[in-house]
């Protein structure tokens, strides 16, 4: 190989791992989005069930479970 072609190859090689560096960069912000928009559905969630049974306590007993007339 000449100076000349392992420069290419070398040129080449930095080239594909600057795309590569830029797409992990770009994988990473995606998951970082990701986990904060998870953090977000969990706290939402939590309240929900919160709320739910505080629901629930407040309601009183539930009915009885009767079998209807016509049995």
């Amino acid at each position: 190989m000449t100076g000349e072609t392992q420069a290419r190859q070398i040129a080449r090689l930095e080239e594909h791992i600057a795309h590569q560096a830029h797409t992990i960069d770009e994988l990473s912000e995606q998951v970082e989005k990701q986990w904060k928009l998870i953090d977000l559905l969990k706290a939402q969630q939590q309240k929900l069930v919160d709320r739910l049974l505080a629901l629930e306590e407040t309601s009183g007993e539930a009915p009885p479970d009767t079998k209807p007339p016509h049995y």
